[in-house]
């Protein structure tokens, strides 16, 4: 096995939105894919036609699609193992089911749900728990107690059957994974479970999965470690086949925990502290309850994946936290990836946001600034203007919705003063002083930052007064408040008539 092309799977069921944690999954598939120059494919296990939810599929395919997570083979871009929807490969996994049965490694059950449910609330009474296994497949109505001759009359006469493992009894199975290590499990705590289901004609996922990930050629199963359970049916089902040279190795990634530490992460604990848990935002076509996105909240795809491929997983100490998708293909280990579960931070993702809009070239931001200042009624800012406003403001901003606020001021005159800054500068003789300062600014002919800088100071410190409050003073006059970039910055954007103007509706309004 150690010499076959790497093949990972993300293979998602489409029961609704995509969680954070599956897109983690998806994330570690790609990256160990394309660091070993292997092949990512995406399948939908889609054989619980229960819990279909009509939009999960399309909503899974933009997810990746925005997290830049590219596909190799699966819906929508095809393959050698075409077709990579469960729903229509159902002619497929019967034989195999079938198959089982023939060597023994699998047998027909034909209890009803009702029958099920009688057994096991006669045990509940005996203070027992019921399990379908080794004890008791022999003296209920399946093909190891019944006749050859009843067991095909049942079939014939359309009554319902299942298909169901036949887990050895008392047998120690042997496990290696990738993140855990070695894993011994006795059989007999494991139940028989159900492979295969004659009223919908469709496997369970187990036998599913089994079959497509060796008919796919998968050499690696990377997945969360809800799945760590069901391992020792798995590498049985291996073994049964008589597929055990072709199993693929396994790793089972921690769980996304609260930001609490307690428990897995839920839609419920991000409505609570308000963020959101799904990579895009979710609107259900039946008109339910939907759910914010991290790409309608404002977040770059580069920042969300980084901050994911974080959560679990560390590439250790002399290396930044911020790291690009070929850092993180070049860096990725799934030896390093952490048993334990992940605390998600949601101020740590503001953070990861804030930094990727820090490093973000001035022409870039001002490109997606443009159509912002069009809403707000400003369509004709010059291109270098917004990349320069950009340059002064992007510091202070951790998404691109704070843009507009943080620049507002470059665009529009204030319409109203910070009553805090105006009772701490527009006093005593500071608005006096602001005038004196403006009939020197009026005459510079070179209206820049740099020449407006050096006149300023150069009269205050001649003046003998003290630079803070004169300063605070114009800024109040020109921003509205104490906050903002440099003055003079400002001024030289603005302009020289702008500038002047500012002043002196400052002192009509505050007097």
């Amino acid at each position: 096995m150690n010499n076959r092309p790497v093949r990972v799977r993300f293979a998602p069921s489409p029961t609704g939105p995509l969680h954070m944690g599956g897109v983690r999954t998806a994330l570690y598939n790609y990256l160990f894919a394309r660091q070993h120059g292997g092949a990512f494919l995406l399948r939908i296990e889609d054989t619980d036609s229960n819990r279909f939810v009509p939009g999960a599929e399309e909503y899974i395919v933009e997810s990746l699609k925005w997290c830049g997570i590219e596909v190799d083979e699966g819906g929508g871009v095809g393959g050698p193992h075409a077709p990579y929807r469960q729903s229509e490969r159902r002619e497929i996994y019967l034989k195999y089911a079938e198959k089982l049965v023939e060597d023994g490694w699998a047998y027909y059950a034909f209890d009803t749900p009702e029958e099920l449910d009688a057994i096991r609330k006669e045990y509940e009474s005996r203070g027992e728990t019921f399990a379908y296994n080794y004890a008791v497949r022999g003296k209920l109505a399946t093909s190891l107690a019944l006749s050859a001759d009843e067991v095909a009359a049942r079939i014939a006469r359309g009554d319902q059957w299942t298909i169901r493992f036949r887990m050895p009894e008392n047998e120690q199975i042997e496990m290696d994974d990738m993140i855990r290590g070695h894993v011994t499990v006795n059989s007999s705590t494991l139940d028989d479970k159900v492979l295969y289901k004659s009223a919908d004609r469709l496997p369970t996922y187990h036998l599913a999965n089994i079959v497509d990930d060796y008919l796919m050629e998968i050499t690696h199963v990377i997945r969360g470690e809800e799945w760590l359970p069901s391992l020792p049916l798995h590498v049985m089902l291996y073994r049964a086949f008589g597929w055990t040279d072709r199993m693929p190795r396994f790793a089972h990634l921690p769980l996304l925990l609260k930001p609490t530490g307690g428990g897995k992460l839920s839609k419920r604990d991000g409505d609570k502290l308000g963020f959101p848990v799904f990579p895009l935002q979710w609107k259900p076509q039946d008109g339910g309850e939907g759910a914010r996105g991290y790409r309608e909240d404002g977040y770059f795809p580069e920042a969300f994946v980084n901050l994911l491929a974080l959560l679990g997983w560390n590439p250790g100490n002399d290396h930044s936290e911020i790291l690009s998708m070929p850092e993180l293909i070049e860096l990725f280990s799934l030896e390093k990836v952490s048993k334990s579960g992940a605390r998600f931070d949601p101020e740590k993702a503001r953070w990861f946001n804030a930094q990727y809009l820090h490093r973000k070239p001035d022409a870039e931001l001002a490109a997606l600034f443009l159509p912002v200042l069009a809403e707000k009624g400003h369509e004709e800012v010059p291109v270098a203007k917004a990349e320069r406003i950009m340059g002064l403001v992007k510091e202070r901003a951790t998404f691109l919705t704070d843009l507009w606020e943080l620049s507002r001021y470059f665009f529009e005159a204030p319409q109203s003063y910070d009553p805090k800054a105006v009772a701490k500068f527009w006093k005593d003789d500071n608005p006096e002083h602001l005038q004196n300062l403006r009939r020197q600014l009026e005459v510079v002919e070179d209206f820049t930052a740099s020449a407006l800088e050096a006149k300023a100071h150069a009269w205050i410190e001649r003046e003998g007064l003290p630079m803070g409050k004169v300063m605070n003073t114009l800024r109040l006059a020109l921003v509205g408040s104490s906050t903002g970039a440099n003055l003079f910055d400002i001024a030289e954007i603005i302009g020289r008539e702008e500038f002047l103007r500012r002043i002196e509706r400052a002192h009509e309004i505050l007097g």
